[in-house]
């Protein structure tokens, strides 16, 4: 017998109480108040906040490029589902169909689901366990203060030859940079120089 569904919706984006430099994605049930807070790094969150937007970077980002090599192949994105919820973790799928075909599930992260379905503009599921588990229900105020969108701007921009220093205080990678320049680790400076100038 296949589970009942529940539609989410996305609520907003807000800083995470529990993790420095990572953000709460605020999923919300359609038909209840149950929420579902999940925690992705500031490149997803960037990724999701840019399109909420209407934003356009200057060069497509990774998720962009998934949505313009499924719309040339005539690829879509019908839903995705957050199936499982393992230590912490939770487990999402795609289900994509082209054209009469048979729809196909493509193991995902979440924050990478999240971050295809609002460019696709499909539905987001999942089940009564993982929200039974994992969902919280907030006072009007709580809810207010969760739903409130921080701005695609206000999210620190990574790409992908920094991203281990993207989250990074600037305080804390000039620490790093002298470290690395008094051992003579001159790749890693020149990483890190660079992500210190991204941000002046």
């Amino acid at each position: 017998m296949e589970k009942a569904k529940i539609k989410l919706e996305i609520l907003g984006l807000s800083y995470s109480q529990t993790q420095t430099g990572a953000y709460a994605l605020v999923l919300g049930e359609s038909d209840g108040k149950r929420r579902l807070p999940i925690i992705i790094g500031n490149f997803e969150a960037q990724a999701i906040a840019i399109e909420l937007e209407s934003m356009r970077p200057s060069r497509p980002l990774t998720h962009d490029i998934f949505k313009t090599f499924a719309d040339t192949f005539e690829i879509k994105v019908n839903e995705v589902i957050v199936y499982n919820l393992v230590e912490g973790i939770f487990f999402a799928k795609l289900l994509c169909q082209r054209g009469s075909e048979e729809p196909i599930e493509i193991d995902t992260r979440t924050s990478d689901a999240i971050a295809l379905a609002v460019r696709f503009n499909c539905p987001i599921y999942t089940y009564e366990f993982i929200l039974g588990s994992a969902g919280i229900i907030l006072d009007d105020d709580e809810i207010e203060s969760l739903s409130e969108d921080i701005p695609a701007a206000e999210i620190p921009k990574i790409s992908a030859t920094s991203g281990r220093y993207g989250s990074m205080p600037l305080e804390e990678l000039e620490v790093e940079l002298e470290k690395a320049l008094s051992e003579e680790d001159y790749e890693k400076a020149s990483e890190i120089r660079d992500e210190i100038n991204k941000r002046k």
